[in-house]
């Protein structure tokens, strides 16, 4: 069995990692007597973690668990099976473990969340009264505050809350470390991300909001309109079911400002929009062009989607981890870098919470075995906040 954890690479993202059992490891990587050895147990290019250090995606290839000889068969199979895993991990799919099927996984977690409408940043005549902002040239005077004039001699206008419609634009990282699943995980991270934002899409559509789906990274995928009505669930419910994980991101800025583009060329004002992400392997810049998102009146939300074992790093022993995304390839030892990876998670964390917070957008961190109905809800509170 081959699971993934993620501890910190060159550039400081976290990593994917992968781990094979002894009996498919080659002698040179699972030996008692030539065991995967770290020159320095350190994170980073120089696998040191230091104050710019952030987590990338590796895969583990040995660790602990391999202690034993492997025959040179095994070994051959071992190196046939690396070659191709790419091919394989297209032709099999998304690993949807137990988070599907889609369709029915995701109206389940939307009934099980409170359908209810939400305020419009939008100040005007409604149904509820909202305050007084002062009288400007122009205002409709109409809703011009005759008590307080008579009483306190100012000009003020009533202002009342409404219920009205928000585009919601859903924003989901499918590149190739959001495939991974741990040991621990109920599925992949992109399953878990398709669940909650078809989840999310239901409840908007419910509520009578239009909803659009866009991508970074990802094979076969299909970005969708703004659309409303009975059969925009259908469509977005069939694009995340047929999307798979791959595309390497951690250098490309490029590609990820042409993933953005549509978005902020089509988001309209007061659009909420929500990117799903492990938040791992995006170049630097990432978060900036997300961040520039935010006029016109639009909401940023990321919702971070990591793996139990990439939030906890559960590893020990000697580890040997290639990248996810990329070539690169880390001997290091687990339990002298676990500190520095952890760190290096929180950094990038951190830097999304304050960045979005300047420009009035929440973070929320979840691991794909989380409760996908409490997220939805967290997310619709962000959104309503």
């Amino acid at each position: 069995m081959r699971y993934s954890e993620r501890p910190a690479g060159p550039s400081g993202r976290p990593a994917t990692p992968c781990c094979s059992s002894a009996a498919s490891t080659p002698p040179a990587l699972c030996s008692r007597t030539a065991p995967c050895t770290t020159p320095r147990p350190t994170l980073g290019r120089s696998y040191r973690p230091g104050p710019a250090a952030k987590p990338i995606a590796l895969e583990q290839v040995c660790g602990p668990a391999a202690n034993s000889s492997c025959g040179a068969g095994q070994a051959r199979a071992h190196r046939r099976s690396r070659v191709s895993d790419s091919v394989r991990d297209v032709r099999q799919g998304l690993d949807w473990g137990s988070l599907g099927p889609l369709r029915l996984r995701a109206r389940t977690v939307a009934d099980g969340v409170y359908v209810g409408g939400h305020r419009s940043p939008r100040r005007g005549p409604g149904v509820e009264f909202g305050g007084h902002r002062s009288y400007t040239p122009g205002d409709d005077l109409r809703w011009l505050d005759r008590h307080a004039l008579m009483r306190h001699g100012r000009l003020l206008i009533r202002e009342f809350e409404t219920d009205t419609d928000r585009a919601l634009r859903l924003v989901v990282d499918a590149s190739a470390s959001m495939g991974y699943r741990g040991e621990r995980a109920p599925g992949a991270k992109l399953a878990f991300a398709a669940l909650v934002a078809a989840a999310l899409a239901r409840v908007a559509l419910a509520g009578g909001d239009p909803v659009a789906l866009d991508w970074l990274g990802g094979a076969e995928r299909r970005p969708l309109p703004a659309t409303g009505g009975r059969e925009a669930f259908e469509r977005i419910v069939s694009a995340l079911e047929t999307v798979l994980p791959g595309g390497d991101l951690h250098t490309d800025l490029t590609a990820v400002e042409r993933s953005f583009a549509p978005v902020a060329r089509h988001a309209r004002r007061g659009s909420v929009i929500v990117l799903l992400s492990d938040l791992l392997d995006l170049p630097e810049g990432s978060l900036d062009r997300f961040a520039a998102l935010s006029t016109h009146g639009r909401l940023l939300v990321a919702v971070q989607v990591l793996d139990p074992s990439e939030k906890t790093f559960p590893f020990s022993g000697p580890l040997r981890l290639r990248a996810a995304e990329g070539d690169l390839l880390v001997e290091t030892d687990a339990d002298a870098v676990r500190a520095g990876y952890l760190e290096a998670l929180a950094r990038r964390t951190k830097e999304w919470e304050q960045r979005l917070l300047s420009v009035g957008g929440r973070l929320l961190v979840s691991t794909s075995a989380d409760d996908p109905v409490q997220l939805v809800r967290e997310t619709l509170a962000a959104v309503s906040s």
